[in-house]
């Protein structure tokens, strides 16, 4: 199945008409009614990120992709944040991936403040 159809079926499964969900997903609904139909085969990140979040969904479920942390594991204070904020399994394993020299941050507060800081870069880049 390609990202077009994933797509659409993900949003028909939330009920969705296709301009409410570029309306939250802050795309026009022509661009949305094209990735949809596949004339747009690869939409930017950002633009994928808030499809996925406007459809509660991740970005590595659109593009139908596996995503696994380098070493496997994903650490307690991750976990933590998300099951506590119910965090999209998508972005819990990209988090998972990030290292600064080598470490990773070990606190729900410290996770929490990565989490956020990236969707609010992501967002602020439009």
């Amino acid at each position: 199945m390609e990202l077009g159809d994933r797509l659409r079926q993900r949003r028909k499964e939330r009920g969705l008409i296709a301009a409410e969900l570029a309306r939250q997903a802050e795309i026009s609904k022509g661009y949305l009614s094209e990735i949809e139909s596949g004339q747009v085969s690869r939409p930017s990140g950002t633009v994928l990120f808030r499809v996925a979040t406007a459809l509660g969904t991740s970005i590595a479920d659109l593009l139908d992709k596996e995503i696994q942390p380098e070493s496997g594991r994903v650490n307690s204070g991750l976990l933590e944040l998300a099951e506590m904020e119910n965090l999209p399994e998508g972005d819990v394993q990209m988090l998972a991936q990030i290292r600064f020299r080598g470490d990773q941050p070990q606190t729900v507060e410290d996770w929490r403040f990565l989490y956020e800081s990236i969707k609010r870069s992501i967002a602020s880049g439009n």
